[in-house]
């Protein structure tokens, strides 16, 4: 089980990098499969899978497999310190144009996981 000043750790850890960022930017917006958040941050597919599974390490995100495809949420029950640093990005987010540009290209996509990478 991991101590109080582990889990703090690891969820500055998780929130120290823009990618990862960018990422639970769009995932506040709801489940995303990781091909709509490589369009999304229009970045490589290697560099988003490695954010997300490091995330998932750290008990940030949960998923779930949709025949070929990964759906990514946040996990329930999020440690309030994470939530508090969410309420935070989500302001962040009003203000910086890469994380409005990101929101404004996921905008643009049918996220519908029944239309995954078509």
């Amino acid at each position: 089980m991991e101590t109080l000043s582990e889990n703090c750790v690891s969820v500055y850890k998780c929130l120290c990098d823009l990618g990862r960022l960018r990422i639970l930017n769009l995932l506040r917006q709801g489940p995303l499969c990781g091909c709509h958040l490589q369009v999304a941050l229009e970045e490589p597919q290697p560099k988003v899978s490695k954010q997300l599974a490091y995330m998932k390490r750290h008990g940030l995100l949960v998923s779930t497999r949709r025949t070929n495809w990964t759906i990514f949420r946040l996990a329930e029950g999020l440690n309030p310190l994470l939530e508090e640093n969410l309420k935070c990005l989500q302001d962040l987010a009003f203000q910086d144009p890469v994380f409005q540009q990101d929101l404004a290209r996921l905008a643009g996509i049918n996220t519908d996981p029944a239309d995954c990478c078509d």
